[in-house]
């Protein structure tokens, strides 16, 4: 009996005195999760052992629009993240998506992603991702919710303009050295939208049916490159559904791909809303949820983000033995490394904001990712003592505001009729210029409460405007029309796709009653999209501006006037029409409902063949595939792009061993410096009915001088040859005969053959 009372005692004293040891005196021990000369995986133990159940949950979910708690009585900070890939959003409401009202959260406004792709070069994307950490340090911000590397498989998709082209090879080169600069800041990447978010209509409901091999060779590398070889910190889940299942928890995409195979050691976000489950949120890879029930505090209910999936409602579930803590501190574990590589990471500089380098960077990147599309009679650059009339809506319409989760409040936006005007003043001799509105389209320049810019408001009716545009042009040298589409709904804008290919706002009348006036029209398309041109053949100019952010007038008058010589490239195939498309072509977007299931399934059955891929396919071929009609050749190429100048290139050598080595010499052959992208493409020399014609598998941007040359070697491993093999699971490569083409576009016709054993 005594010594059972003695047991009781002991019972009781573990019961009072061990949850006060550990609250009190446990911080006290060493605390290795401090320091930062211990190794990030000591750190993170040692943190986790010291955490309560209710600090363990609130880390892995949001407390605000944008932020999730740390654990202060650990002092490990907040975790504050913020959008987007173009610039540092502009802080919002604690629970709501209004402004906050501040006065120093402006930023620099850096070039859209496919103006970053639209270099061709990954220095640039390097610069980009740098510049962009250093705005987010002074802001902040331990994670930004970019960059966007879904495929462009239509130009209808919303949100293209966010995301690095059509080729998972280019987009896969420039995404890794984004990230590599972005974090070398100690801002944590967050790529997205993991996977197959290639549309915005009913984003929540689309249910991608595709085969492995697609989603291997077409869909995840980009995704693949990024966490292998750039060390992302973080993913975020897609909207869309793969096998009937939310891709922010989705066994195969999170667990078996991401985490098992590729080894990532980061942090899977949700995106805002993208939650669904909380079985699958808590088994299948998502570690910390955003979004859900944002709302829940203007709709009437108290502590609305403990209605989250992974609030509340899993704590009541560990508890009464539904889950294990394995889970739970799986996610905890990945939350706090990223902790340990940001907030916790005392290294990290304070970072700069609105600096004139981070200016220059984006006028910089924005000047190498123009692209001059068509040019004849040298109508480019202008001539300094041409008389110029500019044209357009877009001429005066700022870009950086609207479109989506990408919107931002900047210091400052160069206006394309501002930067050419002042251009045009600054040269000697200049002829001057003037502006006509020549049309209306969305004259809304505010998003979320961000109000800036000139009034653009119009009266007049179209007919009125066109008239006034035409009567100008025929005393003009040189019009210049800025069109194209811009950041509203339906157009170029997040939550939404394109409704036509064709351009808005009646601009087709326009440039048709602008080149009967003047035989100089140079029509500068602003989009992150291809649009058809009807009129291509009556312009002779033509030049794609993208959104171009905060140096965007500078940026468009270096190149128009010649201060820039362009050396863009396309990162995507233009087509002439939407029927050349294969997603339109197949009859397959925007999918099938199924009603039972409120799912639309949207079957990708153009296969591997997207952009040049399809274009390159023999009539036969697309046929077999099911196209419904004859589809043209591309009206320009991927790859496409002109210059100032011309080039010579030419195949001085290739050797084959473990890679592929091809020398390339490339020579400037005009009278003005300028750069030109070598590209690679490699295919088998039968190709059959399983693989394209050919692929990019090498590109390198090469600078020179008038009547200089340089020779480049390009590089290609086996390995990125391979195709997926869906019966093994596995990447093989298939020895034979191959054939490489060398050129500067999906064009290139200067090819070899080469055996690959």
């Amino acid at each position: 009996m005594k010594q059972s009372k003695n047991n009781m005692v002991g019972k009781w004293v573990r019961v009072i005195f061990l949850p006060f040891y550990f609250f009190t005196f446990l911080p006290l021990t060493a605390q290795v999760y401090l320091d930062e000369t211990q190794p990030v995986e000591q750190r993170v133990e040692d943190a986790l052992r010291r955490m309560t159940l209710d600090e363990k949950i609130a880390i892995i979910h949001a407390q605000s629009k944008f932020s999730a708690p740390g654990v202060k009585r650990l002092g490990i900070p907040d975790m504050w993240t913020d959008d987007g890939p173009h610039g540092v959003r502009p802080d919002v409401l604690w629970d709501e998506w209004e402004q906050a009202g501040q006065t120093n959260d402006s930023c620099v406004a850096f070039p859209a992603l496919t103006c970053l792709a639209a270099t061709w070069n990954p220095q640039m994307a390097r610069l980009y991702g740098e510049s962009l950490g250093e705005e987010a340090l002074y802001r902040g911000k331990a994670m930004i919710l970019g960059p966007g590397v879904n495929i462009n498989r239509t130009p209808l998709n919303g949100r293209n303009f966010e995301y690095m082209g059509e080729d998972p090879w280019l987009a896969s080169r420039m995404v890794v050295p984004y990230v590599q600069g972005l974090q070398s800041k100690g801002v944590a990447a967050c790529v997205k939208h993991y996977a197959l978010n290639n549309d915005e209509e009913y984003r929540h409901q689309v249910n991608v049916i595709v085969s492995d091999r697609v989603l291997r060779e077409i869909y995840l590398p980009a995704f693949e490159a990024a966490v292998k070889e750039g060390g992302a910190w973080a993913i975020m889940g897609a909207y869309n559904l793969y096998k009937n299942q939310h891709n922010c928890h989705n066994e195969i995409l999170l667990n078996k791909i991401l985490k098992q195979e590729w080894q990532f050691d980061g942090v899977v976000v949700s995106d805002w809303g993208g939650t669904h489950n909380m079985d699958e949120a808590v088994r299948n890879g998502l570690d910390l949820e955003f979004g859900t029930w944002t709302d829940g505090l203007t709709m009437g209910a108290t502590n609305a983000y403990d209605n989250y999936y992974l609030a509340a409602s899993y704590k009541k579930a560990i508890l009464e033995g539904r889950y294990t803590m394995k889970e739970l501190d799986e996610k905890v574990r990945r939350v706090l490394r990223l902790h340990f590589r940001t907030t916790m990471n005392h290294q990290r500089s304070s970072g700069f904001l609105c600096s004139e380098s981070h200016y220059a960077a984006a006028r910089r990147i924005a000047g190498e990712g123009i692209v001059l599309l068509k040019n004849e009679r040298n109508v480019l650059p202008i001539q300094k003592n041409a008389k110029v009339l500019v044209v357009g809506e877009n001429a005066v319409k700022m870009m950086t505001v609207g479109g989506g989760s990408s919107s931002l409040k900047v210091q400052r936006e160069v206006l394309p009729l501002d930067g050419l005007l002042s251009q045009l003043c600054s040269l000697e001799g200049a002829g001057g210029g003037s502006y006509a509105r020549g049309y209306v389209g969305d004259t809304v320049q505010s998003y979320n409460g961000v109000t800036v810019g000139r009034s653009i408001a119009e009266s007049r009716t179209p007919d009125e405007l066109r008239a006034e545009a035409v009567e100008k042009a025929r005393q003009a040298d040189v019009v210049i029309v800025f069109g194209g589409l811009n950041k509203s709904d339906f157009q170029d804008c997040e939550g939404h796709d394109r409704r036509q290919y064709e351009l808005p706002y009646e601009q087709n009348e326009l440039v048709e009653a602008l080149a009967k006036a003047n035989r100089n029209i140079v029509f500068v398309n602003i989009s992150g999209n291809a649009v058809a041109m009807p009129w291509i053949d009556r312009v002779p100019a033509v030049v794609q501006g993208w959104f171009l952010g905060s140096e965007a007038g500078n940026a468009l008058a270096d190149v128009l006037t010649g201060r820039v010589n362009p050396s863009g490239k396309l990162p995507f195939t233009w087509f002439r029409q939407l029927s050349d498309v294969p997603a339109h072509q197949l009859g397959t977007y925007p999918g099938t409902w199924r009603q039972a299931h409120d799912v639309i399934d949207e079957d990708y059955k153009e296969d591997i063949f997207v952009g040049y891929r399809w274009a390159d396919l023999p009539a036969r071929q697309q046929k077999q595939l099911g196209a419904m009609g004859k589809v043209r050749s591309p009206l320009f190429p991927f790859g496409y792009g002109l210059s100032y100048t011309t080039f010579d290139v030419s195949v001085s050598g290739h050797d084959v061993d473990s890679d592929l080595r091809v020398n390339v010499t490339v020579r400037n052959t005009g009278s003005v410096a300028g750069a030109e992208t070598v590209q690679l493409y490699v295919g088998p020399d039968k190709p059959g009915r399983s693989r394209p014609v050919k692929e990019l598998k090498a590109f390198q941007k090469v600078w020179l001088e008038p009547g200089e040359s340089k020779t480049v070697t390009l590089t290609v491993s086996r390995q990125s040859l391979s195709v997926w093999d869906e019966a093994a699971g596995r990447w093989t490569f298939n020895p034979g005969t191959y054939r490489a083409y060398i050129g500067t576009s999906s064009n290139a016709n200067n090819s070899f053959k080469l055996d690959l054993l």
